[in-house]
């Protein structure tokens, strides 16, 4: 072909090419797709033009694609300075209405306390506990009505005060999965008490006293409840108008900038706990002080969460949010030859786990059915009398330990093994099934069960042991655990051969690690919250209400019921969590062998058509 036919028929597309790097905006993928188009041309211009102008006008415009790629690559330090300074603003600018309407439920619900207080002397008592406002009332007596401030040491309190704050927050967010609803009903109960706490003191005429004390850790404490409070809206909306998208798209997309505008708050509630403990029960600062330090607490959550956000939107956001473009199932193939994000897996996860559910829940149905059977089989005992079902929130969540260490069933540990067994080994063949890049040898069942089991054994050893780190420590382990068992699956080497090789691909990938832990481990206490709503019980009592039999044996059966249902729920939210972790192994596989990297660069300029092009001999 000569090259002014060549330039003809791509000149074109070279100059779309410019435009889309000309752009404000440059989507990393469109780059990365022009990238090979440019380097296969480069490639030809290089074989027939070698001296000709086009190949250095084609070599210009890869340098600027490869550098415009790479540039877009930040460190470590620049990836959070961009999320404090770009993501962050624009999630809470473009959910600004989610965060006006929390605000305004939360201050509907103070004044509601307020009101209710000044009404009813003894509505206080009722929603702050009788024993608390006789602490309260004494204290005043005593001449320090903050005193409850100063009981504790300042280390312990903040700590314990920051690990409540956190949980409330993070069950705020979560109850958001009630279409919303649950997010609100939270908000208006702690409005509520909050007001009553208020006017409590304001009625004995401590106004100003309580005010300059409580509000020092209380203007973070409160306002990151409040942006709780607009996150768990955010991600119910999601359910309630899925818009052009499908319902579990749209909570996806929710879901995931709920979650980025709670790891927004973390800080200031880890703040604001620090207050609390160290700077509030010093009541004898001067009230100017105490004041001015409010109003500057007060004048940073106004202007991060509400004047910067404005004058970013003014002024143009340097990116869109990427979380939140989530494109159709039938798009979101899985590609196991690209490095992918802790994003991208945790999405693709949500696909596999999506096209396969039908077979996931009737194999946790079947196991939670095996494991109540067993159990009741091999049980001297009643049920009821092993098994305990706190009525409480995370109620099911308390009562898991008790399947995998129980006094009465010493071979609970060995029943559990054979179990999960079963169900990672399936899972981890079904994920390495999918991988449509080369020809996979067929595995039997029970090679399945015995490359999966193995490495789950030290895990579900943990829970038989006795201590507050286990939990912690159970985390850690398992991510290790999982991807021991697919590279089990996967590589078919030997036991401490892919031991080994688990190890090696693990390294230097822990933020993966960390962040797909804690998206699992939120998605299980979302799963477990359903389990423990009055729904569920609801639906206990109804059946008492067709059984007509004795107390004795309805409370048999309401244990037979919640074992198969907790251990339902627990092999979903753990099916989850092996599928992504499946899909990890691919990332850190191409990140550590780069096997794919290689065998694209060996075809540069090697196939026999270029871009629809035919090339000349």
């Amino acid at each position: 072909m000569r090259e002014t036919s060549f330039i003809h028929q791509n000149k074109d597309k070279w100059r779309e090419f410019e435009s889309v790097l000309d752009g404000a905006y440059q989507d990393p993928e469109k780059l990365n797709d022009l990238f090979v188009q440019i380097t296969d041309d480069l490639s030809y211009s290089r074989t027939f033009y070698p001296n000709r102008s086009v190949r250095v006008y084609l070599n210009s415009l890869a340098q600027r694609i490869f550098f415009t790629i790479y540039k877009r690559r930040r460190a470590p330090g620049m990836r959070v300075g961009h999320f404090w300074l770009e993501e962050l603003p624009r999630l809470v600018y473009e959910t600004r209405r989610d965060f006006l309407l929390s605000f305004l439920i939360f201050a509907v619900a103070f004044g509601t306390g307020v009101l209710s207080s000044a009404m009813d002397p003894e509505f206080a008592a009722t929603i702050l506990g009788e024993d608390y406002v006789s602490m309260t009332l004494k204290n005043i007596e005593s001449g320090d009505p903050m005193a409850v401030y100063k009981q504790r040491g300042k280390l312990g309190m903040s700590v314990g005060i920051t690990a409540n704050n956190l949980f409330v927050a993070f069950l705020t967010f979560v109850m958001g999965i009630f279409f919303a609803l649950g997010s609100i009903v939270i908000m208006i109960q702690n409005g509520v008490m909050v007001g009553a706490f208020q006017y409590f003191f304001i009625e004995r005429g401590l106004f100003w006293e309580s005010f300059l004390t409580i509000w020092i850790h209380g203007t973070l404490e409160i306002s990151a409840i409040i942006i709780a409070g607009a996150a768990g809206i955010t991600m119910g909306k999601g359910l309630v108008f899925p818009d052009t998208y499908t319902r579990i798209q749209s909570f996806q997309r929710a879901a995931r900038r709920g979650i980025k505008i709670m790891l927004g708050i973390a800080p200031i509630i880890v703040l604001a706990g620090f207050f609390e403990g160290y700077l509030t029960r010093h009541t004898d600062t001067p009230d100017s002080i105490r004041a001015l330090f409010i109003l500057s607490c007060l004048l940073f959550v106004i202007t991060y969460f509400i004047w910067y956000p404005l004058v970013k939107a003014r002024r143009g956001f340097t990116a869109e949010v990427q979380d939140a473009r989530i494109p159709s199932d039938e798009a979101q193939q899985l590609d196991f030859t690209r490095i992918q994000s802790s994003g991208e897996i945790f999405t693709a996860a949500f696909v596999l786990y999506k096209k396969h559910f039908g077979r996931i829940a009737t194999m946790a149905a079947l196991l939670a059915l095996a494991f109540t059977g067993i159990v009741l089989a091999l049980s001297e005992g009643q049920l009821a009398s092993l098994f305990l079902f706190p009525s409480e929130l995370f109620g099911s969540v308390r009562a898991l330990k008790q399947f995998f260490n129980h006094a009465q069933l010493p071979w609970l540990p060995v029943l559990n093994m054979i179990l999960f067994a079963i169900l990672t080994g399936n899972l981890l063949y079904w994920v390495y099934q999918e991988n449509q890049a080369q020809a996979l040898p067929r595995l039997s069942f029970g090679q399945r069960v015995w490359r999966a089991g193995l490495p789950l054994s030290l895990p579900i050893l943990l829970l038989t042991l006795k201590g507050w780190f286990l939990l912690y420590l159970l985390l850690a382990m398992l991510p290790v655990s999982l991807i021991w068992a697919h590279t089990n699956i996967a590589e078919r080497s030997t036991l401490l051969g892919s031991f080994g090789r688990s190890i090696a691909l693990l390294q230097h990938n822990a933020g993966r690690i960390v962040t797909l832990m804690l998206d699992f481990t939120l998605i299980g206490v979302l799963f477990f919250l359903i389990g423990d709503t009055m729904l569920l019980w609801f639906y206990l009592d109804l059946v008492s209400w067709i059984i007509h039999t004795d107390a004795a044996a309805m409370q048999q059966i309401s244990a037979i019921l919640l074992t198969f249902i907790t251990l339902f729920i627990l092999y979903l939210t753990y099916s989850l969590a092996v599928i992504g972790f499946g899909l990890l192994y691919y990332t850190i596989r191409e990140i550590h062998d780069a096997t794919h990297l290689r065998q694209r660069i060996q075809h540069i300029g090697r196939t026999k058509r270029i871009k629809g092009l035919e090339r000349e001999s």
